[in-house]
């Protein structure tokens, strides 16, 4: 059971890591890209909402920063280290 539940910790981080990747490029609302954007919104804006929410994003220069995937990875690592350890 640990087993499942660290392969969905590792899935789910990976999730996140294609959502802020995904971030950095402009999206066309038309092409296959959008729909794969949209599948990552909904499956970690769960957890990343919130977190947002509590800690919203920062002034970096002209441009916002979103620590919120950041925390998310804290998060998830110190799960995965009393899990699967």
């Amino acid at each position: 059971m640990a087993s499942v539940l660290c392969l969905l910790l590792q899935i789910y981080s990976l999730l996140i890591l294609v959502r802020v990747v995904f971030s950095w490029f402009p999206i066309s609302p038309d092409g296959s890209a959008a729909i794969l954007s949209g599948f990552l919104s909904f499956v970690t804006d769960p957890v990343l909402r919130p977190l947002r929410k509590a800690l919203p994003p920062i002034r970096f220069g002209s441009t916002l920063l979103d620590l919120s995937p950041i925390v998310a990875f804290f998060g998830i690592a110190l799960l995965q280290n009393f899990i699967c350890a």
